[in-house]
């Protein structure tokens, strides 16, 4: 399981994130930009929400 930011392209870290499903709010750990997560499975799809820092 593994999502890329779609923003700054870095793997984002899933471990705080526990019950991770469809319509979920994350942030990036490495940009901070705010991502709605799309579609759940092998890879996970995230659409930007929110700029961020």
């Amino acid at each position: 399981m593994k999502l890329i930011c779609p923003e700054c392209k870095n793997e984002i870290d899933l471990t705080n994130y526990p019950d991770l499903a469809d319509g979920h709010i994350i942030e990036c750990n490495h940009c901070g930009i705010t991502l709605n997560v799309k579609e759940v499975g092998e890879n996970y799809v995230a659409e930007v929400v929110d700029e961020g820092k």
